[in-house]
């Protein structure tokens, strides 16, 4: 790679070549200077040595299953549908559960209302008798 820098400044370097040779070392130190922080503001920026490391421990864990891990089938909805369903399954049975308790109240509360509706009649029945007998 150097030589295709010297080809690049023959002309310098025909003049110069050690110093052409000490540009070039400085130009790739400080290149790799460059690239290194990148990688490590990159890395500081989205917490990828904290992912890193999860995904590391996930590798471990997976090491001693027998079957084999979930892999995405390569169709969206599929993927959606096999990762919601069991979910919705389970929000639809609480639905259900929270359904019947709500219509055991209301029938318990009609047939308390309907008593209710009794005792007013018969009530209402002992009044008129009271006033009848007081005529």
């Amino acid at each position: 790679s150097y030589q295709r820098f010297a080809n690049c400044y023959r002309c310098f370097y025909k003049l110069q070549p050690q110093l052409t040779r000490s540009i070039y070392d400085q130009f790739i130190s400080q290149l790799q200077a460059s690239i290194k922080e990148e990688i490590q503001e990159v890395k500081n920026e989205g917490n990828l040595e904290g992912l890193f490391n999860s995904l590391d421990k996930i590798v471990e864990e997976a090491k001693d299953r027998e079957e084999p891990a979930w892999r995405p089938s390569g169709i969206p909805e599929q993927d959606v549908r096999s990762a919601l369903v069991p979910y919705l399954l389970k929000h639809r049975a609480h639905l259900r559960r929270a359904l019947h308790e709500r219509q055991e109240q209301s029938s318990s509360l009609a047939e308390a209302v309907l008593t209710g509706r009794d005792r007013i009649a018969e009530l209402q029945q002992l009044i008129r008798a009271h006033q009848q007998a007081w005529q």
